[in-house]
């Protein structure tokens, strides 16, 4: 059987990428520790380096355990192909400076996980890359930021933290029109959840070190190219694709790749010369979780169904933002992109003072404070403080993040014994506190 995107998810993310090789045909995929690779012949290596002919050179720009992650993450999302990377942040830095370059520009989302607004406000800024930040929701703000040097759209499937969704068919129409392509992070969701290339999206990128791998262990990124996009029509918009290059024996990319042009351009340079290469182990470990992902993802989600309903009903919890919360704004998008669920990254706030949040994060025991998000283990953080800290307060405030909203990223352990962290740490905060052995009977019906 041949194993593609076409294939169920729990089938893909076992099988995908991967078929046991002579003369030991290993069931999981062999771990290849090596940093480089002897060549058969002259020629052979003069090829390869010339890029006239596949293989593996050196691992800062491919390694046969990575090149499986690539083939497997691909495969789930539905794209041509894959490009590992040592971190989700250098996923999305590739993607984008890909795409855009000094004195260039992109509209992003303005409810970007903080990380990715670091880069894309002051790192990005270095290199004379202009970014406008719009309403996801406003996919008219969207067009009226739009410049002639636009080279991408940039935006997530749900937000980090408020679980905010994102109407890719509508950003992706929009992106069509102005001749643009649409990259989109889709970390939170997975390819479980949502796979953004079928609502409309050019490129995804994964921080692969949350759900994809889920067990907090191993740092990794993916970008994963739909190969729909044509450069070629753009040929002015996007010379480093389809102009000769001296780098490429003064052939064009396009000419060489077609629509594997893109990931080309990404590993060949961007890889190569910044080097955020994933290691194989790494990749190992990624690839080693995959293999659970859907049913964690179903537990995960069954979890946050309960602290939710939890939260919402609790009179020291000012508010609930998931888009499971009963007359959610976003009920009707979470029902038409999402109808496996929206993630189980969740934030709330406080009905209290500021002053009191790091006393209610302090008396949890489950909920491990860290900078992390989709581990087995439940994780708590205040974006105020920690994610999102070096956004100025008018850009935590467009964003919907007060200070005093926590973030939950729930995991895998009994809702029950989650409920009660919870309910133990709110209690002070509040002296009407619910029975969570009663929400969890009620939960049940």
């Amino acid at each position: 059987m041949t194993i593609s995107e076409h294939s169920g998810i729990a089938t893909a993310q076992i099988h995908a990428g991967y078929e046991p090789q002579a003369p030991f045909r290993t069931v999981a995929v062999p771990l290849y520790q090596s940093a480089a690779y002897e060549f058969p012949d002259y020629e052979s290596a003069r090829r390869m380096f010339a890029l006239k002919e596949t293989g593996f050179t050196y691992s800062r720009t491919g390694n046969p355990t990575v090149a499986v992650l690539e083939r497997r993450v691909a495969a789930l999302e539905g794209g041509v192909a894959a490009l590992a990377t040592a971190t989700g942040q250098s996923a999305v830095a590739v993607a984008l400076l890909a795409l855009v370059r000094g004195g260039q520009h992109l509209v992003a989302s303005s409810r970007l996980y903080g990380g990715t607004v670091d880069l894309l406000t002051d790192t990005f800024a270095d290199f004379g890359i202009e970014v406008t930040f719009a309403d996801p929701d406003d996919v008219g703000a969207w067009a009226a930021a739009v410049r002639p040097e636009t080279r991408a759209f940039f935006t997530e499937t749900i937000g980090n933290p408020l679980g905010h969704l994102h109407d890719l068919p509508a950003l992706a129409g929009l992106a069509r029109g102005v001749g643009v392509p649409l990259v989109v992070d889709n970390t939170l969701a997975t390819p479980v959840l949502c796979r953004p290339l079928e609502l409309g999206a050019d490129i995804v990128v994964h921080s692969a070190t949350k759900f994809l791998g889920g067990h907090g262990t191993s740092l990794a990124g993916v970008v994963v190219d739909g190969g729909r996009f044509d450069f070629s029509a753009y040929p002015d918009k996007w010379p480093q694709l389809t102009r000769p290059k001296q780098r490429y024996g003064g052939d064009t990319l396009w000419e060489r790749h077609g629509h594997g042009a893109y990931l080309a351009l990404a590993r060949s340079k961007y890889l190569h010369d910044l080097g955020p290469s994933l290691s194989p182990f790494n990749a190992a470990q990624i690839l080693q979780g995959l293999e659970t992902l859907d049913i964690r993802v179903a537990r995960h989600a069954e979890n946050t169904r309960d602290v939710v309903r939890f939260l919402a009903a609790h009179p020291a919890v000012a508010a609930v933002h998931h888009p499971s919360v009963p007359g959610h704004p976003q009920a009707q998008l979470a029902a038409r992109d999402f109808p496996r669920g929206t993630g189980s990254v969740l934030s709330f706030d406080l009905a209290a003072d500021p002053a009191d949040v790091g006393a209610f994060i302090d008396r949890l025991t489950l909920f491990k404070l860290v900078a992390n998000v989709g581990d087995t283990r439940s994780l708590v953080a205040h974006p105020a403080a920690m994610t999102h800290c070096r956004l100025s307060p008018q850009q935590r405030a467009d964003a919907g993040i007060r200070d005093t909203t926590i973030r939950l990223s729930i995991g895998l352990e009994s809702a029950a014994d989650l409920i009660a962290d919870l309910n133990q740490a709110l209690a002070p905060q509040h002296s009407a506190v619910p029975d969570p052995s009663a929400h969890l009977q009620k939960a049940s019906r």
